[in-house]
């Protein structure tokens, strides 16, 4: 004879356990689903809040997510908790710094009767928003085994206001798709962000080349070009005719990279601008320039930069330097010189004197360069230097100036050289 064991009948628990998990995984999959519409960091938050607040029927909750930053936490996301937006909490404070540490929901069933420390924790925030605290549920956001912060709930909607060890495992279960989707949102905001911040990034560098000097017909003597190591540049160059047939001219290297070095360069490059269509001395408007950038530049920056006059009825060059490298003359004979004449960069010192220089400039081609030509490394790590740079003129002397700068560059890159700084070459022909 077979006995089989009666399956033991469900009480009216089991049955409200069952529905309620049932409830709960429903919840679950709604808070996914909603969840899924956006990627709104702020919907996120509110929408998160939402939920958790009516199925945990508390009396008020939010959301401090970690500011690696500033190594605190800050609150962006609150209900029915006033005088909280942007609050920052140190990462070890309260029940939050400890949710963190541990790694797991916290339940403060009666904050008068805690701990101290507690107890003054909650004090002094009751006191900052106009808020009684009575019981505390507090999950860590925890996704990809990464913590971002905490959901933060206060008072339980009961008479006496406090949670139970159940409601602190439910916060718990419905903490982990809220991380999750906290955390999607928070990098989408980033990436949008980030994306928005290369955006402007590429206007400064559109507004950067239409402030360098186009080259214009083969017949006028001076032509430049700029290839950036990045978006953005610390070179500058620009030239022009003032008339009688002379033609002024200058060109600038701005110390260290990234925006704040391409934003000097734009505040020095629009100072020459405007200051060399009336000033025709080299070292007067090198002067000029030097107290101006004196007056707000950031410590540890400075620009060397060299100005320039070609007098072609003269046949001379009158020229300013101040620490920039020493341009390379190439005369028709095949030799080169070079003018090292040089005061100090730019934004060293203010009401520095500038001396300026005349050199007789026939049958000849000055070329005025930053030194990230010759500081270019092959694969070998060995730097081109000025000897390297001198072959490449040599080569392409022959060329019309215009072509000529772009066939030099070309070719350096074109043989493997590495380019990590800004590559700037302005030509003047005899």
């Amino acid at each position: 004879m077979l006995f089989f064991k009666q399956k033991k009948e469900l009480g009216p628990k089991d049955s409200q356990n069952i529905n309620q998990s049932k409830i709960d995984l429903e919840i679950i999959t709604k808070m996914n689903q909603e969840f899924a519409l956006t990627l709104d960091l702020n919907d996120t938050l509110m929408t998160a809040l939402r939920v958790i607040i009516n199925r945990i029927n508390a009396q008020a909750a939010n959301i401090f997510l970690i500011n690696d930053n500033i190594k605190k936490f800050q609150c962006i996301a609150s209900l029915h908790q006033d005088y909280l937006e942007d609050y920052e909490l140190n990462l070890k404070d309260g029940v939050m710094g400890k949710a963190v540490q541990e790694r797991k929901c916290i339940r403060v069933g009666n904050v008068k009767k805690d701990v101290r420390e507690i107890a003054e924790f909650y004090f002094d925030l009751d006191n900052k928003t106009n808020f009684t605290t009575y019981s505390v549920l507090c999950a860590p956001l925890i996704a990809a085994n990464e913590c971002i912060g905490v959901i933060h709930c206060l008072n339980k909607k009961t008479e006496n206001k406090l949670f139970v060890e159940e409601d602190r495992k439910l916060l718990e279960t419905l903490s982990a798709p809220a991380a999750l989707a906290i955390r999607n949102a928070k990098m989408a905001k980033e990436m949008v962000e980030k994306n928005k911040i290369q955006k402007e990034i590429e206007i400064v560098g559109e507004i950067q080349k239409s402030l360098l000097s186009s080259n214009k017909s083969k017949e006028f003597p001076i032509a430049g070009i700029n290839i950036p190591a990045k978006l953005v540049s610390g070179d500058f160059y620009n030239f022009s005719e003032i008339g009688e047939a002379k033609y002024g001219f200058g060109v600038a290297d701005v110390s260290g990279k990234g925006i704040k070095s391409s934003l000097l360069m734009s505040k020095a490059s629009s100072l020459y601008r405007c200051l060399s269509k009336s000033n025709f001395s080299a070292s007067d408007l090198l002067y000029q320039l030097n107290n101006e950038i004196c007056e707000t530049i950031s410590r540890g920056m400075f620009v060397t930069m060299i100005i320039g006059i070609y007098d072609k009825k003269k046949q001379e060059l009158l020229l300013s330097s101040a620490g920039h490298e020493p341009p390379l003359i190439y005369s028709n004979d095949g030799t080169f010189s070079n003018f090292n004449e040089a005061g100090p960069p730019l934004g060293v010192m203010a009401n520095t004197k500038y001396p300026e220089h005349k050199i007789p400039f026939v049958n000849s081609s000055m070329y005025i360069f930053t030194d990230g030509i010759t500081e270019i490394k092959n694969p070998r790590g060995e730097m081109l230097g000025s000897e390297g740079f001198q072959n490449y003129i040599k080569k392409y002397q022959s060329t019309e100036i215009n072509l000529r700068l772009k066939s030099i560059i070309d070719d350096i890159l074109g043989k493997g050289h590495i380019q990590k700084d800004d590559l700037t070459i302005v030509a003047i022909d005899s």
